[in-house]
């Protein structure tokens, strides 16, 4: 039988495929108990450096690779991960999950994806499901930016909320900042020309239908402009709400140039209005949407400039907290994610007016 030592000396010039080598065999190699290769090969327990260092050594020499899942288990980890949403279309979720993937692939977890489809009672089976499964961790998140009661789930389970956010002040929830975008977006349509801009968007109970609102406000406030028409603000998330206020600033407010809409839906309906309306789309009047839904922001033309909540990358900050939690360092807190803007057709410079003939 070949000894471990002497397989290690062997090296490519053995015949046949090689075994895989087992920490017992670094163990002999390295002079020391099994229990000791494990602890020094994981960094645990009070060992002398000199014994982690020939412990390395053997391990480097046979070729060893530690198993993640064995170590999992030993200190009662799955590596599975479970993501709870109430999104069943999976507008918002789908781009949560693939960031989140992106973290937790980095660390071999697999994901169980849930869908509660806004049913409370579905959510618990979910849940109850998840615990029973020994899941590391669990993601929530969901369509809206609102607040929600937390998740009753034992004390030990660490949870983290992405888009959503936890009405607990200590949870940790990941999501994008509304008023930042709202901002973001009017400061581009005043830096195309635009001087009088009116915001249409979502009901009022909404959270990013108001926070939206606030970042249109306190951008016209702070360049000094004058809110149009904060009266047909608040409506619904609709093409059709977007077309009737369009329809009713372009008969009412002559000087309009400028229009920033909570969501793609609302501004391809404004898009629809001002053209019924006889406004050019971006000539006359510059058009802003929210969300940068692809069929939305690319299927019509104009193409349409919208604000992207980066909800991929919402994901992924959420699944590294999580991961953090997992490992005993939990990162507690509302943690925003910046929005960006993607210029598209519907927001150009305003034209300067015609100069009048010279005689």
């Amino acid at each position: 039988m070949t000894s471990a030592a002497g397989r290690a000396r062997a090296g490519k010039d053995a015949v046949g495929p090689t075994p895989i080598p087992t920490l017992a065999e670094v163990a002999r190699l390295a002079k020391v108990s099994t229990s000791t290769a494990s602890k020094a090969l994981s960094g645990q327990g009070k060992l002398r450096a000199e014994t982690r260092q020939r412990v390395r050594e053997a391990a480097a020499a046979l070729g060893f690779q530690p198993n993640p899942y064995a170590r999992g288990l030993i200190r009662g980890r799955t590596f599975t991960v479970g993501l709870i949403t109430d999104d069943g279309f999976g507008r918002f979720s789908i781009p949560v999950l693939l960031g989140a993937e992106d973290a937790l692939g980095a660390g071999q977890m697999a994901l169980f994806f849930c869908d509660s489809r806004d049913d409370p009672i579905r959510q618990r089976h979910y849940v109850s499901m998840l615990v029973a499964r020994r899941v590391d961790g669990l993601i929530v998140t969901g369509r809206v930016t609102d607040v929600r009661p937390a998740l009753e789930v034992p004390p030990s389970m660490p949870v983290v909320y992405a888009v959503i956010r936890s009405a607990n002040e200590a949870d940790t929830c990941v999501t994008y900042d509304d008023e930042a975008g709202g901002r973001v977006a009017v400061e581009h349509l005043i830096a195309m020309g635009r001087r009088r801009i009116a915001h249409v968007t979502g009901p009022r109970h909404h959270f990013a239908a108001s926070a939206r609102f606030r970042g249109w406000q306190r951008a016209i406030a702070h360049a000094g402009l004058p809110s149009v028409r904060p009266d047909l603000s608040f409506g619904a998330w609709s093409e059709e709400w977007g077309r009737q206020a369009a329809v009713v600033l372009a008969a009412e407010v002559p000087e309009l140039d400028g229009v920033f809409c909570g969501s793609d839906q609302v501004a391809r309906g404004v898009i629809d209005g001002l053209r019924e309306g006889g406004r050019r789309v971006p000539h006359d009047v510059a058009v802003v949407g929210f969300d940068n839904w692809e069929v939305m922001a690319t299927g019509r033309r104009p193409m349409l400039t919208s604000v992207d909540p980066d909800l991929h990358t919402v994901g992924r900050v959420a699944a590294e907290h999580l991961l953090a939690a997992i490992d005993g360092e939990p990162r507690p807190g509302l943690h925003m994610i910046a929005p960006r803007l993607v210029v598209r057709e519907s927001t150009a410079a305003k034209p300067h007016p015609a100069a009048p003939p010279q005689h």
